[in-house]
């Protein structure tokens, strides 16, 4: 059964299911699952914990020996596994499957890892170990889903939150909710009441948002200019190279450029095709409203020309003809960029 982190929710009353799967790339969420997990299951009697990691050198027999061994002062275990690629490999497939067919009352194995595709979920070992268990998946949070979990954990804390501090807390903490939560406990801290005012935060917390280069592309494929900016000034201060972003521009330069030339000949998007997945084609479609060979024809330029400088080692700030590249994907939207950003100093 899958249930998303924010409905996620067990105690010492909680029915506890035999095995549990936490798969995703958002880490906070990964591990408030995982304490809930544990918290609940020590309550129940499940006062012992093993932790293993199924790497190159891990042997499935050292899981086999761990599920049918207790110590001598506890009768009833957790077993947290962790999975790095979220695939077991043939042999670990094969324990994981015999261990779903054999559930041990006294045992709790908890599976977690990275992102998990549909690929994964339609395995052997996955469907048979979903029968007892429950998947959650931890995807990172954006927009509103990040605006509410922020204001959740807010209230959890004993915080008082307004939209204008939400807002901030979202704009320093987004793609690092880790982060967010270490500066909601901070403002406790500094604030015991729960209601420090909109300045007092404002100065208090730290501009910690993480994002990556595929962060970046969608962000330009919705026409968020102003996001955008501030992506590549956090990007640049993490020390990102240039010509990372400059392929990744290239390359949906090309996706863009091939989908529109099919449009010009009257064929409908073969989504597939280009390998966009059902998630991201509203994105493409938003872009798609602000392009045109014309424009994009002139994008190749520049692409070309910057590419060439920065391997003759010619450009002196990168990172400021980056923004300008950028930009250019986003041709409707630069009125609303401001100057204030660092990158274009």
């Amino acid at each position: 059964m899958q249930v998303y982190p924010n409905r996620f929710n067990l105690d010492a009353s909680s029915e506890l299911k035999p095995f549990y799967l936490i798969f995703g790339d958002e880490p906070q969420q990964k591990l408030a699952c995982i304490e809930l997990i544990r918290n609940a299951a020590l309550a129940q009697g499940f006062d012992e914990r093993q932790s293993l990691v199924a790497d190159g050198q891990f042997s499935w027999d050292t899981l086999i020996e761990a599920t049918q061994t207790l110590s001598l002062f506890s009768s009833r275990q957790i077993i947290e596994l962790e999975l790095p690629t979220g695939k077991p490999g043939a042999e670990g497939s094969k324990v994981l499957t015999s261990l779903a067919q054999q559930v041990n009352p006294d045992v709790l194995i908890v599976i977690h890892g990275s992102k998990i595709g549909k690929d994964v979920q339609n395995t052997k070992w996955f469907k048979a170990v979903d029968k007892h268990a429950i998947y959650v998946p931890c995807y990172p949070l954006e927009g509103n889903a990040l605006y509410q979990w922020l204001n959740n954990q807010m209230r959890v804390a004993g915080m008082q939150p307004s939209q204008q501090i939400s807002q901030l807390l979202v704009d320093y903490c987004e793609g690092n909710l880790l982060a967010a939560k270490q500066e909601i406990q901070k403002l406790m801290l500094l604030y015991p009441q729960g209601n420090p005012s909109f300045e007092q935060v404002e100065e208090a917390v730290v501009d910690q948002s993480r994002f990556t280069v595929f962060h970046l592309i969608d962000v330009l494929l919705s026409g968020d200019a102003q996001k955008a900016v501030k992506m590549l000034y956090r990007l640049e201060s993490e020390g990102v190279e240039p010509n990372i972003i400059v392929w990744a521009l290239t390359r949906e330069w090309q996706t863009l450029q091939s989908i529109l030339f099919d449009r010009q000949q009257g064929k409908t998007i073969n989504w597939n095709q280009h390998r966009i997945w059902k998630s991201r084609q509203s994105l493409y479609q938003s872009a798609l409203q602000r392009l045109s060979l014309e424009h994009m024809r002139a994008l190749q330029l520049k692409l070309t020309e910057f590419d060439n400088a920065i391997k003759q080692s010619q450009v002196v700030r990168p990172y400021v003809e980056l923004c300008h590249l950028c930009l250019l994907f986003v041709p409707y939207s630069l009125n609303n960029v401001p100057l204030d950003y660092g990158i274009l100093d």
